[in-house]
């Protein structure tokens, strides 16, 4: 239960707080250092999986867990850019489609647990998740980046093309979770266990 892997999922988790405490504390240190706990969250991200897979260590803990420190991690750094202005009010809206996006994928996962179909992430969905995280680090920044680096520009770029990524990769798990809520398309019991929703 408590392998490397899921501790690694762990401190992704444990990290949120520390992240959000600093944009209270805005200095140049302070947002360097939230960047650099926020980069290492996401490293983790890569290695907990990796590692889950290689040392053959996949739990059911963990993959409650991973998607969850995922979204959370995420969810708090838009919010907090947000609400200290480090992002243009033109960039809120790719905020949201994110924010929403998490939210309505989170929903579809816990409904299609219940019939034994899992929701594999795909590479496109993998995509986006290494463009936002990307871009949300240049934000947490932003202004206290060196001048020869437009940190916010790169930044509020990087979040529209995450969203964009965003509403497709959205739309393909929305498409694939509505074959199985339509009347008569429910798995029975025991049929189809574990049958992928979407192909990776």
């Amino acid at each position: 239960m408590w392998n490397l892997p899921n501790i690694l999922t762990l401190s992704r988790i444990a990290v949120i707080p520390v992240v959000v405490a600093l944009f209270f504390f805005d200095s140049t240190a302070m947002r360097w250092t939230a960047c650099a706990l926020f980069t290492l969250a996401g490293i983790t991200d890569f290695f907990d999986g990796y590692l889950a897979r290689r040392e053959k260590l996949v739990s059911r803990l963990g993959r409650f867990l991973d998607p969850i420190a995922d979204k959370l991690l995420v969810a708090s750094v838009l919010l907090m850019i947000v609400a200290f202005d480090r992002v243009g009010p033109w960039s809120y809206l790719p905020a949201l489609v994110i924010l929403l996006r998490e939210i309505m994928v989170s929903g579809l996962r816990e409904f299609l647990a219940e019939l034994r179909v899992s929701v594999p992430v795909t590479k496109l969905a993998k995509a986006k998740t290494t463009v936002q995280m990307v871009a949300l680090g240049f934000l947490i920044v932003g202004s206290a980046a060196p001048t020869w680096i437009p940190a916010e520009f790169i930044g509020e770029i990087g979040i529209w093309i995450a969203a964009t990524i965003t509403l497709i990769t959205g739309y393909d798990y929305l498409r694939s979770g509505l074959a199985y809520m339509a009347e008569g398309s429910t798995p029975l019991a025991g049929e189809n266990a574990d049958t992928p929703a979407t192909k990776p």
